[in-house]
């Protein structure tokens, strides 16, 4: 069964308020598949191919003579040059939903609709399946282990390929490539490294010096991959919530994969149990809600905004969510069994934020949701 995907409406709604729609997001997301299916009446163009790269580079004003009007670019980055051309274009003819750009590299093509299409572009980003979309096409499973370890890419469930196949074609296909298209790494040993060392640390604080330690590598160098691994969706941060209330906050970020099933594989776990007798277990349980949290909120087009909050004294939240000037917390734990102390750090982090608390939310390994007295329980699956 086709998944539909939830960002479909959003696109729609906002091609005819806009001149130019921009779909970024990681490599193997789903982009080009659901561009061509959600708008067949454009010319598709993928700026991949050598010859439509050359002839865009080479002559864009007669590039832009025949591709006029409702085509799809997809790694339009690799023609930096067409976004000035694109600029006089929509200023001039007005006409709304006339291009819609596509990438896979965040840093050239935001820096480029930043500098030349500012105001004149909507911009989405695609990430692999979220639970609502899998949950639509009845391909969630009962047990978070089983699809925490199988991940979300689409190919996945489209082609029903072997997750450990997958993610290591992935790595070396797309990762890699990009990577080194971005920056120049003399020795792509060592970056592996330095991946797979991000995600041992993965729902855990950045220490930039000691993954730079650990990896034979200078601290600005250690910086500038986490950079680049943000830029081509491979992991991100979440930064501290730092209003409460001294100086003992922690102001460091904590960092997490996109996907799960990239993570599983870069820790070397390839079945059930090493997850179930892992160290790691609750690490990995929480990067996976954390992260459906971020997918459904591009998905859907929420804007929110989310941080964690820990003091020097180690009490923590996991994830805070504005809404307006209040603030939705959640506590994600990998226990199936709900017991008083699961409460605790929420109940801590009320007593401090008082009436700026709009609701607390624990999220469980369990089935069940509940509704207790001062929070919510919410079962893993249902989370939307």
């Amino acid at each position: 069964m086709a998944v539909v995907r939830s960002i479909i409406e959003q696109l729609k709604i906002y091609k005819s308020k806009y001149p130019i729609l921009a779909l970024t997001g990681p490599r193997q997301s789903g982009k080009t598949t659901l561009l061509r299916a959600l708008f067949p009446d454009y010319t598709y163009l993928s700026l991949e191919n050598p010859d439509l790269r050359t002839f865009a580079e080479n002559d864009p004003n007669g590039f832009f003579d025949k591709y006029s009007q409702f085509c799809i670019f997809d790694e339009v980055q690799r023609v930096p040059q067409l976004f000035s051309y694109l600029q006089t274009i929509v200023d001039e003819k007005k006409i709304m939903g006339q291009f819609i750009l596509s990438g896979s590299q965040n840093f050239h093509l935001i820096k480029n609709i930043t500098q030349s299409l500012a105001g004149r572009v909507a911009l989405f980003k695609l990430f692999p399946f979220d639970f609502t979309e899998l949950h639509a096409a009845n391909l969630m499973e009962d047990d978070y282990v089983k699809m925490l370890l199988r991940g979300f890419y689409p190919a996945i469930y489209d082609r029903d390929i072997p997750s450990q196949i997958f993610y290591s074609n992935y790595i070396q296909t797309y990762v890699e490539r990009d990577i080194t298209e971005l920056v120049s790494i003399r020795d792509i040993r060592t970056f592996r490294t330095f991946l797979t060392l991000c995600a041992s640390r993965a729902g855990q604080l950045l220490n930039l010096n000691s993954l730079a330690k650990d990896c034979g590598i200078t601290q600005p160098t250690a910086k500038a991959w986490i950079s680049l691994l943000e830029s081509s969706y491979i992991l991100f941060l979440v930064q501290p919530y730092y209003k409460y209330f001294d100086k003992r906050v922690i102001k460091s970020p904590k960092l997490y994969f996109y996907d799960t099933g990239l993570l599983c594989h870069l820790l070397k776990i390839k079945d059930s149990k090493q997850i179930k007798f892992n160290s790691y277990k609750g690490n990995l349980f929480e990067n996976m809600i954390v992260a459906e949290y971020i997918k459904q909120n591009y998905h859907q087009n929420k804007m929110e905004e989310f941080w964690f909050w820990r003091d020097s004294g180690g009490h923590e939240v996991d994830l805070i969510r504005q809404d307006d000037d209040l603030l939705n917390v959640i506590e994600i734990k990998s226990t199936k069994t709900i017991t008083s102390d699961l409460f605790k750090e929420m109940n801590y982090f009320e007593a401090l934020a008082k009436s700026e608390i709009k609701s607390k939310t624990l999220i469980y390994a369990g089935d069940d949701n509940q509704k207790r007295t001062n929070a919510s329980v919410l079962s893993w699956n249902q989370l939307k």
